[in-house]
């Protein structure tokens, strides 16, 4: 067993980090940083990340796609500031979700620009009393005369401000009675809705908004195919999904670590450094212990996935110990710092709010859990 990168690998985490430094930092700090960011420069961040398959990555390449592996995904992701990496990741799994979910007419027209970054997508799922457990969908579809009508509302959706087409999850009702969830692409150039943006505790400089749907008319070829397998879509792109949160998780605790390392080697108190009392030495164990181990159960995950294993554990236990022990690593980061860390200046108190806010996205721990212990026991906790 082999933990070092290969070449190809060093190249594209360093392709990430030149990125990062070059177009996106300049972008973040260019603009409020208690804001979702406007769509403008959304796209010029899109049209980078293209540019080394981030709009793509799950994709073959026969589809036009980067075809990357789902570790080759984390490894450049996890260079990605959280704030931007939710973007791109909504963006990303939509994108491969209307590849393995639309028709050929719907693929045609909207898969081209939207790997190319020159279009912004989301995936629309929850809802106020649908989180969890998306069978419970209640926003609806009905067929008219000569078009859909969508009607309903949808919650804590990443992208939903400054999206030009949304993948919706709804209920459809046949004449016949009978109903299912079907996925319909509702594009703002040719459908009205409303959004609202939201005013949360972290990753505040990602577009996150509500969405509201009033009788909103859609054309007829904008329903995506039946095939009964909605929800299982939806669920094979969580399971990466999460192992990939996950790193976003250790990309903040590495900056925390960082940071903290520094700290001890330059401040001064009872007149030595504060790097050499053991309790110091003791936290900065703790948090590189967290940082390593969380950054090994997302990379064993996403290599289950691409060795073709069923991952559902393995993804729902990565996610949840990233995130936890991450925060955990943060919160010492800052003890370490004293005052200093609580100032915003520092900057140690948004990755504390970053941290915390993508521990609810694609599963919260409780949930993980139990998906993790389902897998365990063969016991299903959320159904009877």
């Amino acid at each position: 067993m082999d933990f070092s990168l290969t070449t190809e690998q060093q190249l594209r985490v360093g392709a990430a980090k030149r990125m990062v430094e070059d177009h996106i930092e300049p972008i973040l700090d260019a603009n409020d940083r208690d804001k979702g960011l406007p769509k403008a420069a959304v796209l010029k961040i899109m049209a980078k990340a293209a540019g080394l398959g981030l709009t793509s990555a799950r994709i073959p390449r026969a589809g036009g796609g980067a075809g990357m592996t789902m570790l080759d995904y984390g490894l450049m992701g996890e260079q990605i500031p959280p704030a931007v990496g939710v973007i791109l990741q909504t963006h990303e799994a939509t994108t491969t979700r209307m590849y393995h979910g639309c028709s050929m007419e719907q693929k045609e027209r909207y898969l081209s620009d939207l790997m190319g970054g020159q279009r912004i997508t989301c995936t629309a799922s929850t809802e106020p009393d649908v989180g969890s457990d998306p069978r419970g969908i209640k926003t609806s579809v009905s067929e008219a005369t000569d078009h859909l009508v969508v009607s309903g509302s949808k919650v804590w959706i990443s992208n939903a401000l400054v999206c030009d087409v949304m993948n919706v999850t709804c209920l459809l009702t046949r004449d016949n009675g009978s109903s299912g969830v079907v996925r319909v692409l509702v594009d703002r150039a040719e459908s009205d809705f409303e959004t609202h943006e939201l005013d949360i505790l972290g990753l505040r400089q990602s577009p996150l908004g509500n969405v509201v749907f009033k009788e909103c008319r859609v054309p007829k070829r904008n329903l995506c195919p039946d095939n009964g397998d909605t929800a299982k879509l939806l669920t094979l792109v969580w399971l990466a999904n999460r192992p990939l949160i996950g790193l976003m998780a250790v990309h903040l605790a590495q900056k925390a670590l960082d940071a903290a390392r520094s700290y001890a080697g330059i401040r001064k108190q009872f007149g030595r450094y504060i790097g050499g009392f053991q309790l110091i030495q003791n936290d900065l164990a703790e948090i590189e212990t967290a940082v390593l181990t969380s950054r090994l159960v997302c990379y064993n995950a996403l290599a289950a996935i691409d060795r073709g294993e069923r991952a559902n554990g393995l993804s729902a236990m990565a996610k949840r110990y990233a995130v936890e022990s991450c925060d955990r690593a943060i919160a010492l980061a800052m003890r370490i710092h004293g005052a200093a860390g609580l100032s915003r200046e520092l900057g140690l108190e948004q990755l504390a709010r970053d941290v915390r806010t993508i521990s609810i996205p694609d599963g919260t721990p409780g949930i993980l859990s139990l998906i993790q212990g389902r897998e365990l026991t063969g016991i299903d906790a959320f159904r009877g």
